[in-house]
Parts: structure tokens; sequence; C-alpha cells
């Protein structure tokens, strides 16, 4: 049996305000989750798990990896699930490499390692567990092209370059072709890919600005009148680009997004339906923005953004730094958010301007939050995904109310 494992080390469980609710394999790294990075580059694996410790067992999504448990068999590939993989230039031959290889290095680091030995999941609980420390089976050894993440700002710091060679690499595909309908303004000579099919619409006068970079249009997706479109950019499946101005961004499925979004991701099934600017920012999954929600992206000074972490308050060394907004994040109408935000998973806030760090399940005007009861809340979350057609499991339930039950405090946000 082969089975691929992604691990969330010491530092990847700090990666809030994500870490709380989801694996580092569901994120999204420049135009694809971090899992599907991984599973593109190697043989189909007859299982993708993930190791994040206790805290994340009960995770459950849709075509998600699932936790794994028990032992793991000897030949099992284990990867560090904060590098970012490139796709490959030539995946028959990357495969081919792969089913012969024992160690993975990127950037003169241990990526990922196939076992020679069986190895309880007990070994990884707490995340110290190196690779290095770990017996690799006998093979050769290759080499990776991709990113490390060393901090949750890395998505956002590195977004620009992931997008560039994701794009170009994926439009030497066979399978990423297309391109954008004749009433459509293309400018600039990098590609733009629309890939064909019935579902998606491109309504006249929407303009694709390739000059600084390819942009990717995957199908069912429906672009409005009068939206701009500036590469390097992906919009995903389903998407709805609802008018405005779309720059250097990752959307990712079943989204709509309005107005000026620069510089951001959106995981996925996250709505950001009216006008208001977000930059430099991340959206998790099932997020939801209130009409002329607006992120700061730089400061007054033009200094360095400082944002929340576990650790405490860190200087990013990034200028320009928004919102990080945690899955099931919801904001009210006219909400500000200043440079370097963090809201924790399940927070719903509204009023003028919240502090920089809004602990999970969060619910007010302003501090002193109330805290959002979490069978309250799981009722929302089931309004919300039903309308996306996406069901709460039994185990998702399990999960969000045992995130809820494990919050992070506002002290420790402080």
């Amino acid at each position: 049996m082969s089975i691929l494992v992604l691990y969330d080390d010491l530092k990847a469980r700090g990666f809030e305000p994500f870490a709380s609710t989801r694996p580092m394999a569901e994120m999204r790294a420049g135009t694809a989750l971090i899992r599907d990075r991984w599973t593109s580059i190697f043989p189909p694996q007859d299982a993708v798990q993930f190791v994040a410790g206790g805290r994340l067992a009960t995770f459950d999504e849709p075509s998600a990896a699932q936790a794994a448990s028990g032992t793991l068999p000897s030949g099992t590939i284990v990867a560090n699930a904060r590098f970012v993989p490139a796709f490959a230039t030539n995946l028959p031959k990357a495969m081919q490499r792969a089913a012969t290889t024992s160690l993975w290095r990127a950037k003169d680091r241990l990526a990922a390692i196939r076992l020679r030995a069986p190895l309880d999941i007990s070994a990884f609980a707490d995340g110290t567990l190196t690779l290095d420390e770990l017996f690799a089976g006998t093979g050769a050894i290759s080499d990776l092209e991709g990113w490390w993440l060393e901090e949750i700002w890395d998505f956002i710091r590195l977004l620009p370059d992931q997008l560039l060679s994701d794009i170009t690499r994926l439009a030497m595909r066979e399978t990423v072709q297309g391109a954008p309908p004749p009433h459509a303004s293309v400018i600039g000579e990098h590609p733009v890919i629309v890939v064909a099919d019935p579902g998606t619409v491109i309504e006249p006068h929407v303009v694709f600005d390739a000059s600084a970079g390819p942009i990717l249009v995957q199908p069912g997706t429906h672009i409005r009148a009068f939206t701009r479109i500036t590469g390097p950019c992906y919009i995903g499946r389903d998407v709805q680009i609802m008018g405005g101005d779309i720059v250097t961004s990752s959307i990712g499925d079943v989204s709509k997004v309005r107005g000026e979004f620069s510089s951001s991701i959106v995981l996925g099934h996250s709505n950001k339906g009216h006008d208001g600017f977000v930059g430099h920012s991340y959206l998790g999954r099932w997020v939801n923005l209130g009409a002329s929600t607006v992120t700061s992206n730089l400061k007054n000074t033009y200094g360095n953004v400082a944002l929340w972490t576990p650790a405490g308050e860190r200087d990013t060394g990034m200028q320009f730094l928004g919102t990080m907004f945690g899955d099931h994040v919801k904001t009210g109408i006219g909400l500000r958010l200043t440079t370097g935000t963090v809201l924790g998973a399940g927070a719903n806030v509204y009023g003028a301007m919240p502090p920089k760090v809004v602990a999970p399940f969060s619910w007010g005007d302003g501090e002193p939050y109330d805290t959002f009861h979490a069978d309250k809340f799981c009722e929302t979350a089931v309004r919300v995904m039903s309308r996306r057609h996406v069901e709460l499991s039994e185990r998702a339930r399990k999960h969000l109310e045992s995130v809820h039950a494990g919050r992070w405090s506002v002290e420790r946000a402080t």
C-alpha cells in the first residue's frame, strides 16, 4: 500500500489563525492546495493523509486528506507540509523518478523521506520530530524545487513568485489550455488561459492585463463586465468575479469576489460579494465579508508591519500586509481592519475597527467580546454551507466543537 503523509511540524502548528481548524495540507499556496501540489509530483497514492497531532484528529472536509492513525508501514512517504513543491515541468519523468527515491531535498533541507521501517503515529504527537531523525529507505536522492514557509505571512510574501511559476508551468500541460473569448480585451505578452468549459462565462468589457504575469481561469467561472484582472492571477473553479480590480491574487473554488482585491488568497467557498478594498490578506474557508469591509495593508509610516502570533507580536519584515481571516470568520458592514490584523476562526465582528487580534469565536462590536456559543455557531455553519450545497458532516461538527473548546483566549492573544 502506497501512502503519502503530510506532516505539520511544531512550527506549522503555530500558523494561526488557521492551525486551529485545518492542517497545512489543506492550505492554498499559490494556485493550489499544498496537498495537491505534493500529489502532483508523486505516482498515484492509495492514501493521502496528514499528521498534525490530536488537535485535528476529527478534521473533515469533502475530498480532503484524513488524519493518519495507528502505524505507518514501511515505504510510506512522509513530507514536511511547510514545503510548497513547484509543479513539475515534465510530469511523467518526475513521477518515474519519485518511484525510486527515498530522500527529497529542498534548499539543502529534507523535505520528504520514504520510511524504511514501520513507525507509530505517536512519534509525531508533539511536532518536534524532524525528518532528519527518521530512517529513510534505500534509494536515490532527489532535489525538489519550491518554497519553504517559515512564517504564516510567507503565504502572502511568496504569492507573486508562486503564481508566476505555477501558471507558467501549468500552461505547458495539454489539460490546461484555452483562450479568452474575442470580446475580452487582453493586454501584455504573458499567457491568458481560460480553460474551455460550457459553464464558463466571460462577459463583454472584461480586461485581462497580462503585462506583469500570466492569468489562469478555471472552468465554471463567471466574470462580469467591467472587471479588470491583472496577472499573475489565478481564478479557480465555479468562481464569480462580480466586477472590480483583481490583482496578483489566488481565488479558490466556489468563491465570490467584487471590488478591489489585491495580492491576496481565498482558500475557497468564501464571499467578498461587495465593494471594499482587501489587500495582502488571506481568507480561510467559509469567510463572509460584509459590505464595505476594508483592510489596511500599509502603515502610515511605511514601516514594517507587525503581526500577532502564538509566540507574541512579530515584525514580519513586510511593508504590505493586511488581514488573516480564519475559517468561518464574518465581518459586519463597513468594518475597518488595520494593518496586520488576525481574526481567529469563527469570529463574528462588526462595528468600527476591532483590535489587531481577535480570538476565535468572538462576537460583538468591541472588547470585551462575547463568545459565539458552539451550538449556535454550528447552526450558522450549516446554513452557510448549505447555500453552497455542502453538508456539515457529524465528524466536521465534532471537529468544530473541539476547536471551540480548545480556542485560544484573548489573554493569550495580547
